[in-house]
């Protein structure tokens, strides 16, 4: 018998690969765990078809996210915070905080998980790392100005 493996399989192959295995193997653990199904001339059609999707999804997903990285590469955001007596923050400017300036300022949503910066305790220009994901990163600047 002939099936399509849906998953890997220790011993014998990675998902998307067909392979012969006994009716009983194949049948009873096989397709009755889900880990393959059998090999048809749909089934396999099918396959090719969602592998070919999967792939162009994957090629506008990579496009967008280096327009993104583009478009974060110009922005320079403007943070007002209030100073002390002696020229130091009250506080400091947080991931969370220049998340929400981005939406705000340049209507650019992003997870403050994907930004790689400290918490930034003194006024000036700063560069913050962003993991936009498939290995692309992007910078972009903030300048914390006295409010």
């Amino acid at each position: 018998m002939k099936v399509l493996l849906v998953k890997d399989v220790k011993n014998l192959g990675k998902a998307g690969e067909v392979k012969e295995v006994k009716d009983g193997y194949g049948q009873n653990f096989l397709i009755a765990k889900g880990f393959a199904k059998s090999a048809t001339t749909e089934v396999l059609r099918k396959f090719e078809s969602d592998k070919k999707k999967q792939a162009e999804n994957l090629r506008f997903e990579l496009a967008n996210l280096e327009k993104l990285k583009e478009e974060l590469a110009k922005i320079t955001l403007e943070i007002s915070k209030p100073v002390g007596a002696n020229g130091a923050l009250f506080g400091g400017v947080t991931k969370d905080e220049i998340a929400h300036a981005l939406k705000e300022q340049k209507n650019i949503e992003l997870d403050k998980k994907s930004l790689e910066c400290e918490t930034f305790k003194k006024l000036g220009f700063y560069e913050v790392s962003v993991k936009l994901g498939h290995a692309i990163h992007a910078q972009f600047k903030i300048n914390i100005k006295a409010l």
